[in-house]
């Protein structure tokens, strides 16, 4: 069954009586080459376990199938079960879990269904409105996974792949470099997609860090600056930062001096280490 192919899509949302849900963000894949490179790309192969988020009609799931042992699926739309049922028969190692990933607990999924395995992987294809949220909680929640391969919006690729310290930096980038090592894998075009988004996509790789490549006294303040900082990402750090941490401007200039960082900062000229000198210092007040 050509599950990228728009004939069959439209064939199986007929038969199963299924309609689009505007509000879950949902594009079906119909490149067929785009599915095969995000499992190959993303580390799937023999004594490895995927986590895939949102199924859509299984292409993606089809392929993490036929290179890792196992592959649960998250997926929050139950009008695509009798769709699964029929893509995905001859698949005996996909296990298809009809819930949100945002309120699924991921700690006791893993413990439940993927003990034993070499390696867990996530890889998913993921609604635009859900990128970042779905992203963080992956990264904060440290899971025993070791990389995470997703397609998001082009944009969103380039500010998550984004040097610390670049103009395109945001907190999102901050965070992803401090969980993980983020790379840009490959563009992929709006035409892509049934129906075709107003946007092109691009998947990324967050390879895991297994140990803390950064470590500030205080990680919870270390958000909180970097949180603050770029609320207004334009405008000079000082302002947002004395405000949310409730500091004399005149003060926190001092430490910024000390920390060797300009007063007159944006939030994007700072590096990782600028933020966790600053973190540092404003932990010891």
């Amino acid at each position: 069954m050509e599950l990228t192919n728009i004939g069959t899509i439209k064939e199986l949302f007929a038969k199963h009586g299924f309609s689009f849900t505007k509000s879950l963000g949902q594009n079906f894949l119909i490149n067929p080459t785009v599915c095969p490179k995000i499992a190959e790309m993303g580390g799937c192969k023999k004594g490895a376990a995927a986590i895939e988020i949102g199924t859509g009609v299984g292409v993606l799931t089809k392929e993490l199938a036929l290179r890792c042992d196992k592959v649960i699926a998250v997926e929050i739309d139950e009008g695509l079960k009798p769709i699964l049922s029929e893509t995905l028969a001859d698949f005996d190692n996909v296990e298809i879990v009809f819930a949100d990933v945002m309120k699924t607990d991921l700690h006791a999924l893993i413990a439940e269904k993927l003990q034993g395995y070499d390696e867990i992987l996530v890889c998913a294809n993921l609604p635009y409105y859900i990128t970042s949220p779905v992203i963080m909680r992956l990264l904060e929640e440290k899971l025993p996974i070791s990389a995470v391969t997703v397609m998001v919006q082009k944009e969103a690729a380039d500010r998550l792949c984004a040097k610390v310290g670049a103009r395109d930096c945001g907190a999102i980038t901050v965070a992803v470099n401090y969980y993980s090592t983020p790379k840009m894998l490959f563009r992929v075009n709006r035409g892509s997609f049934m129906p075709a988004p107003n946007v092109d996509s691009a998947v990324i790789r967050l390879d895991i860090s297994r140990t803390p490549k950064y470590t500030p006294k205080d990680e919870k303040l270390f958000f909180e600056i970097v949180h603050a900082a770029f609320a207004q990402r334009r405008k000079q750090l000082i302002n947002p930062v004395a405000s949310a941490l409730k500091i004399e401007k005149a003060v926190l200039a001092e430490i910024l001096t000390e920390c060797k960082i300009k007063a007159t900062a944006r939030p994007e000229e700072l590096k990782m280490e600028d933020f966790v000198a600053l973190s540092d210092r404003l932990s010891e007040k």
